[in-house]
């Protein structure tokens, strides 16, 4: 009674509530914890009339009644009741008593949460709005309406006790102390009366006796930062999307073109407050651009803006700082009507060490690695995930499902999955140990990312899931049932890599570096690749794009405009930051904004205009996109010519489709260049970087006779003119 009437004991409902009494079960003892009371009655109905049964102070704020018990068509029940509190200064309050409830996770929930098999996770923990139509009717028993109440569920299987305090009961937990169901390591309690919009939090007295405040791990909302409080959701939001979603259902994405504009949602454009303004600007400018999708840098919450995302306290809430879920939503729904689908980064690798989140959660190594080689990031300052446990391992991908599900995310990108596959990732001989088999790889971790892609995909099919990952590690995107890791895409960082310091060199010394812009397609088919210029590559110092070009003004712009035509043509899905394609001057921070005043200059609306275009072309042609993970979509025409600095390449459709791209990366045009070709008959230039109305010298070819003749093992070849610094699509008109 003491443990329980200062709201430190595990089963709280064991005492409070309504109990039969030991010698007749026609009689029900009623207790109740209101610390403070002067006076309690227990409301109860009988025979249609309320009655007031008076409650007798106990022990500690705990007051006790006996009501009649109520006959069921079973036998004997406990009835329904309210608690009519009266304190001192004479105020009294009518509401209902949380322990009067059930559990509201289920048997079924606690097996599968215990196995790792629990797929919609969040529809069990965290804080779910319910209501209940009751015969006593609201929770301070007004008659004719539906009582509500939050269901609040946490996993802390270390901690003593578990309170859940908030606003509603003046940050006392003791009014609210929660239960542990059996040995789940779930604690729950519902609570009458909570409402959505709610701040709350969990005290937990924890495995070393400290009582401690923490956020919900299955928040839905929460406040914005510095504030560190949880909030209760009630979504309201009809989705409008079906026809996508329909659709989404019935297409492999993996198989069509892919043009992605990346987004760090907070500096795209200064002065846009939510979502739903970001929607009613950003939704038009990705479509007018020609994109076909948009990946948001990470919008689970975070507590420090200057992470930009990337060390998640949250994972189940959206980033409060620009709205609530349902404004959330309405971004994706406008994006799916738009035609375009929406990708979010997702970081499953590791969280930060922030008190009131995950770290510690119940005095243990909970949801981090206890080990601590294994579960600390010596780069980051961060935990890493204990991916061997079941529960640890079922709340990530129950969250990868989540997002894809609640929110109708198209496509999660995976960050840091490099840090998780090696023991050694960032580590000296002496910081880490070999696994099981002696090896140097994370085979925890490689199983769950196993386990998440193929939840993810059997559960949401048309969806992608995309690797951030930078080693060679084999089999990234091959089929799990095939040994591989699962993935549909990975972000090809080498080709990234490579094609940057190339384009770095002044023009008259790339001709040295010529093997690395070919290098790429040596191992172009080796996985299912993303092309991406992302935004670590426009910050800290590395300059923007237009900023890495060597030259004088108009040969950066043209090196701008080469390099998109380069990618856009090269085997695999495309990807470029935000500011990317305006070719702004300075580098990406985060604290600002893409440089729009840069449009006011002709220049950088030119580089817009092809980047548009070159999307417009690239959805067209089939050839482009319908073969990039086969090599008979790809065939070199010339490879070898470094000293003219030019690549000249034929892209095959999945039905024959061609175009032939012939790429300058010399600073100066070259007249006659001869271009073998894949057929006879007339060609034609259907797009050229060099064109005046993207800022080029004018240069065409027009339409054109192929010559026969064997020239680099073709039996046709033109002779064209190849402008500096640019690249011109040829179709042939057969």
């Amino acid at each position: 009674m003491d443990a329980v009437s200062n709201a430190s004991y595990y089963n709280p409902h064991e005492v409070l509530g309504g109990h039969f009494a030991q010698d007749d079960e026609r009689t029900v003892t009623v207790r109740v914890l209101r610390p403070l009371a002067s006076s309690v009655d227990i409301i109860t109905e009988e025979g249609g009339k309320r009655v007031r049964h008076v409650a007798e102070h106990e022990h500690n704020g705990i007051f006790r009644a006996t009501v009649p018990a109520i006959e069921t068509h079973d036998g004997w029940g406990v009835p329904d009741y309210r608690v009519a509190t009266t304190y001192e200064n004479g105020e009294t309050l009518v509401e209902d008593d949380p322990y009067r409830y059930l559990p509201t996770v289920g048997d079924l929930d606690m097996y599968l949460f215990g196995e790792g098999r629990h797929e919609r996770l969040w529809e069990a923990l965290g804080a779910r709005v319910m209501r209940y139509d009751d015969p006593m009717g609201s929770n301070d028993g007004t008659s004719g309406e539906q009582l509500v109440g939050t269901a609040f569920s946490v996993w802390a299987p270390n901690a003593h006790a578990v309170r859940v305090v908030g606003n509603f009961n003046g940050w006392d937990g003791r009014k609210h102390a929660m239960r542990e169901l059996g040995s789940s390591g779930i604690w729950e309690l519902f609570i009458p009366g909570v409402q959505a919009g709610e701040i709350y939090k969990y005290q937990i007295l924890n495995a070393n006796n400290e009582w401690v405040m923490k956020a919900d791990p299955m928040e839905r909302s929460h406040e914005i930062p510095p504030a560190t409080g949880s909030i209760v959701v009630e979504s309201h939001f009809d989705w409008d999307d079906t026809a996508w979603m329909d659709h989404r259902k019935r297409t492999n994405p993996h198989d069509g073109p892919v043009s992605i504009y990346e987004v760090h949602a907070g500096s795209w454009k200064k002065g846009i407050k939510n979502y739903r303004e970001l929607a009613d600007q950003l939704v038009d400018y990705v479509a007018k651009e020609g994109f076909t999708h948009v990946e948001f840098m990470p919008l689970a919450e975070h507590p420090f803006a200057g992470s930009w995302g990337y060390q998640v306290t949250g994972y189940y809430a959206i980033d409060s700082r620009l709205g609530g879920p349902d404004d959330f939503k309405y971004l994706v729904e406008k994006f799916h009507e738009a035609g375009i689908g929406v990708i979010m980064d997702w970081v499953p690798a590791h969280f930060p060490k922030d008190a009131f989140a995950l770290g510690r959660f119940d005095g243990t190594p909970l949801y981090e690695d206890p080990d601590p080689t294994r579960g600390e990031h010596p780069d980051w300052g961060t935990y890493i995930f204990n991916f061997g446990r079941n529960e640890v391992r079922n709340f990530l991908v129950a969250n990868a499902c989540f997002w894809l599900d609640e929110y109708h995310i198209d496509a999660l990108r995976v960050d840091a999955v490099s840090s998780m596959l090696y023991l050694d990732y960032s580590r000296k001989p002496g910081q880490w140990h070999p696994n099981i088999y002696g090896g140097r790889e994370n085979l925890e971790a490689i199983d769950f990312l196993k386990e998440a892609n193929a939840t993810a995909y059997k559960n949401n099919p048309g969806i992608m899931m995309i690797a951030e990952e930078s080693t060679a590690y084999p089999g990234i995107t091959a089929p799990t049932d095939q040994g591989g890791i699962g993935f549909g895409l990975k972000w090809n960082m080498g080709w990234m890599h490579d094609t940057l310091q190339y384009l770095h060199e002044q023009p008259i010394n790339r001709k040295w570096h010529h093997n690395e812009i070919t290098f790429s397609m040596v191992y172009a088919y080796s996985e299912h690749y993303v092309l991406p210029i992302s935004h670590d590559e426009v910050v800290y110092g590395k300059g923007s794009l237009f900023g890495k070009m060597p030259g004088d003004d108009w040969q950066r712009y043209a090196g701008v405009r080469a390099l998109f035509a380069y990618q856009w043509a090269h085997p695999g899905k495309k990807l470029s930051f935000m500011g990317n394609e305006i070719a702004q001057y300075g580098e990406w921070d985060h604290n600002g904004s893409v440089d729009w005043d840069a449009l006011n200059w002709k220049e950088h609306r030119q580089i817009q205009h092809l980047v548009a275009d070159l999307n417009a072309m690239y959805k067209a042609h089939p050839a482009l996109w319908s073969q990039d993970f086969d090599p008979a979509g790809f065939q070199w025409l010339t490879s070898d010519d470094a000293d003219h600095n030019t690549l000249s390449f034929v892209r095959i459709g999945d039905k024959g489709e061609q175009l032939v791209v012939v790429v300058n990366f010399s600073g100066e045009a070259w007249e006659d260049y001869q271009v073998p070709l894949t057929s006879g008959g007339r060609w034609r230039e259907i797009l050229t970087t060099d064109d005046e109305q993207y800022g080029g010298s004018g240069i065409h070819n027009g339409e054109f006779e192929a010559d026969a003749g064997a020239y680099h093992s073709r039996d046709w070849s033109a002779k064209l003119t190849i402008p500096a610094l640019g690249a011109v699509f040829l179709e042939p008109e057969n």
